[in-house]
């Protein structure tokens, strides 16, 4: 009987120790944003640093091209393959669904057949430059978690730049540069990301990797390398994510590079296939696309683990007591410590830095104060309970605990009985309370009635001229 149960648990061991190959625990995913635990004053909430699941950012993007009538189909043309100039069998007409090429089928399912693609006009006009702008906008930053990738119907460009923007399409830097001869095309030495260390991970590079070639079909591809980045960090099969996490958190302009609202691609020079342009077959030369990939999250600057496409718009879903499409900034009432965004240190839980609330509390008769280890600190070495009292010292009281116990008689009596006095406070007492209710009013509109329905308040039995004065404030 004890074999079977002995199988069992090599079983469930081994696919254990397989599933911490694939997902080490150093990897922190960060995908629960709070869970609940039990502390000595009962239960409690522990908050972690979390952030959104990676997906196909292609299903919320909006694409703009330029120049705008591009788009092969109007009028309908006939075009050439470039590896054979005398197939000319390819039609693209606008008005018909079956021979039109429109930009949204570079984000459509593929695998279908035949492939769906966007195609531009054809170099009609040479020798002026064919130049298309292909502008891909999120209206909310991204971070990027792999490679970008573009597959080409045609030939590959033999100039092409992909661009990104952080200010939604106002201002633009160059991601990496694309051509078949890099010095030629943009005066720089040809790289790839393989030449690239961790001091040079954020230069930006010409690659002719991906420019060559135009007949096989594993030719087609473009691609800027993300995974190869994180690889300089986190190691060839990316198992040491601790130590990237690390540099991303520590590094800001590490984590903008990955970091996008907007990318553009630049085409400057269609696939010819060879040195010479066939100026009387040009027909052959034009772009076309079918599939771009961009995955990637939602930027929530690790104040929520869920983004929500709503009403055409990204957003993220805020915890942490934070606010906004990326949660950058605290709530109403919870600026009781200044926003941050959440860390990824120590793994595998990280920082949640969440905003805590404003606490006011009215202590006493006549004022109000909010204790802390700061500006407000308790003397007489009393101690700040949950910023709302302080909790003095044998032979001291006040709200801050700056005074001596009265031991003496008259008045003293009183405040040694617990009885409070009910003569009523001088002019430049009730002034000074006026100046206090005032402005509290104004911010807290229900201060007033908070002040008079609380437990403190009602123990303290505050005069009438307080209510009256609270009142009217």
């Amino acid at each position: 009987m004890i074999w079977p149960l002995l199988f069992t648990l090599q079983a469930v061991c081994a696919s254990m120790s397989h599933a911490m190959q694939h997902y080490p625990a150093a990897w922190g995913h960060y995908d629960v944003c709070k869970s609940q635990i039990y502390t000595e004053e009962g239960l409690a909430w522990d908050y972690m640093a979390c952030q959104p699941e990676a997906t196909d950012m292609t299903k919320y993007l909006r694409v703009a091209l330029d120049p705008p009538n591009i788009t092969c189909g109007d009028p309908p043309e006939t075009y050439c393959a470039l590896e054979n100039p005398y197939m000319c069998n390819n039609e693209c007409d606008a008005t018909t669904k079956e021979l039109a090429h429109p930009p949204e089928l570079m984000f459509d399912f593929e695998g279908r057949n035949p492939t769906t693609f966007w195609q531009s006009s054809s170099w009609k006009k040479y020798p002026k430059p064919l130049q298309v702008n292909l502008t891909l906008s999120w209206n909310k930053t991204i971070e990027l978690t792999d490679d970008i990738v573009l597959t080409f119907e045609s030939g590959r460009p033999e100039q092409m730049v992909l661009e990104k923007s952080l200010d939604y399409g106002r201002t633009w830097t160059p991601y990496q540069f694309y051509a078949t001869d890099c010095l030629d095309a943009f005066t720089m030495e040809p790289k790839t990301a393989n030449d690239l260390t961790q001091r040079t991970l954020l230069d930006i590079i010409c690659t002719e990797d991906y420019s060559r070639g135009y007949v096989w079909k594993n030719d087609k591809t473009v691609r800027f390398e993300i995974k190869d980045r994180f690889a300089l960090f986190a190691g060839p099969r990316l198992h040491n994510m601790a130590s990237l996490y690390g540099q991303l958190d520590t590094t800001k302009n590490l984590r903008d590079f990955f970091t996008i609202t907007d990318l553009r691609i630049k085409l400057l020079k269609p696939a010819t296939g060879a040195t010479m342009v066939d100026e009387n077959n040009l027909s052959r030369y034009f772009y076309a696309i079918s599939d771009i990939k961009v995955q990637g999250r939602c930027k929530c600057n690790l104040h929520a683990n869920s983004c929500v496409f709503d009403k055409g718009k990204l957003g993220c879903e805020c915890e942490h007591n934070t606010t906004g499409p990326d949660c950058s900034r605290c709530k109403r009432h919870y600026h009781g410590r200044a926003w941050s965004v959440g860390s990824y240190l120590p793994i595998p839980k990280g920082t949640a830095n969440i905003c805590k609330y404003i606490s006011i509390s009215y202590v006493g008769t006549w004022q109000a104060r909010v204790c802390d280890n700061a500006m407000l600190r308790c003397q007489n070495g009393g101690s700040c309970h949950h910023h709302q009292r302080c909790h003095c010292s044998p032979g001291f009281t006040g709200v801050l605990c700056e005074r001596a116990r009265c031991q003496g008689p008259g008045e003293c009596d009183d405040q040694l009985s617990g009885r409070a006095s009910f003569h009523h406070p001088p002019i430049s007492r009730q002034l000074a309370l006026t100046l206090v209710v005032l402005p509290v009013s104004v911010v807290l509109p229900n201060a007033a009635h908070v002040l008079l329905s609380s437990p403190l308040t009602r123990t303290n039995r505050i005069p009438f001229l307080f209510r009256r004065l609270c009142n009217h404030a």
